[in-house]
């Protein structure tokens, strides 16, 4: 036995034990790969409206993964999610505005304001079956977004509110580190929610409600967790949104906000969480750099979904999976 071989298998125990731990938290090195690419960008890239756009893709891919938290997992469709992103934007803002608190605490009232709601509306709508779910959820969007249009008085209406930043000397660079900071810890919490026993309880009760009751799950209960965990982060992603671009009006809660979120979702890979966010940085930049497709977006990402339904349910995550898994079938195959 040559001196170098035990060197050898420390080294490979540790990089051994030390995937293990980064795929317990739901990481991987690709993964880890792209968000030092993006922590890096910006010594490379200097342009302000690129930047800006790195932001608001990483914002709706985030938007994408709660959205799919839901959706991709207990077969929940949030037709109001807008209406409660535009809450956390709302509570956030009057907070602020009218009482002087630090837009920090704007954030934390956002994230916990739309929880509350989240888990009323669920109480109302979850024990609903189908069809009926979403539908109330839409219902409750529309609302939402009616009060922030009628209440003139508080929201200023369709003149919108000005909104302050996070603090004074707040760029779009250190946005983007906020935004990239946020997005690790949200996939990762919500990675290791759907990896434990109450995950399983979600995809038991997404893909047979019957036969997960009759086992002794809780619907019920369970759906609202979900449902409450997925409106609190909608809510504290709107209220960041709000401090970013400095004003908010109603139209923040439109219907089209949630039908865009929804679709990046599904194109990105129902129930992959990280698809969405792919998706995102493949969609966002063509729409926003081709001004002309800016207005037939909503058209664009309906064709694709009706594509990536029909021929590729799976959509990008499945896609990047097969890729991963064939490249390792053709290392297996050189080393054979």
């Amino acid at each position: 036995m040559s001196a170098t071989q035990p060197l050898s298998d420390t080294a490979s125990r540790t990089r051994i034990s030390l995937k293990g731990r980064l795929e317990a938290l739901g990481l991987s090195i690709p993964l880890l790969a792209c968000v030092v690419v993006l922590a890096l960008a910006p010594l490379v890239v200097k342009n302000e409206y690129i930047l800006r756009l790195l932001v608001i893709s990483l914002y709706f891919g985030i938007l994408a993964m709660a959205f799919d938290f839901t959706g991709g997992f207990i077969n929940a469709v949030n037709f109001g999610f807008a209406g409660f992103v535009g809450l956390g934007a709302y509570t956030s803002a009057l907070l602020v505005l009218n009482t002087g608190a630090s837009p920090w605490l704007g954030l934390l009232a956002g994230m916990v304001v739309t929880g509350l709601v989240g888990m009323l509306t669920g109480m109302l709508t979850l024990p609903l079956r189908g069809i009926y779910v979403s539908l109330m959820s839409w219902f409750v969007g529309l609302t939402l977004m009616a009060l922030a249009s009628a209440m003139v008085k508080v929201t200023r209406g369709a003149r919108g509110l000005i909104v302050p930043p996070l603090y004074e000397s707040a760029t779009i660079l250190s946005y983007l580190y906020i935004l990239l900071c946020l997005a690790v810890f949200l996939y990762v919490a919500l990675r290791l929610i759907i990896r434990s026993h109450i995950g399983l309880a979600f995809r038991a009760i997404g893909q047979n409600y019957e036969v997960a009751r009759a086992s002794g799950v809780s619907p019920t209960r369970y759906k609202l967790l979900n449902f409450t965990l997925s409106c609190a982060v909608a809510g504290l992603l709107g209220a960041f949104y709000a401090h970013l671009v400095g004003i908010i009006t109603p139209d923040l809660m439109d219907t089209g906000h949630t039908m865009e979120v929804m679709a990046l979702a599904f194109i990105g890979g129902s129930g992959s969480l990280l698809g969405g966010v792919f998706a995102a940085f493949l969609f966002i930049p063509v729409f926003d750099s081709l001004k002309k497709l800016m207005e037939y977006r909503l058209i664009i990402y309906g064709l694709s979904l009706m594509l990536i339904m029909i021929f590729y349910p799976a959509g990008l995550s499945g896609l990047y999976h097969f890729v991963i898994q064939y490249l390792k079938a053709l290392k297996g195959k050189s080393r054979s």
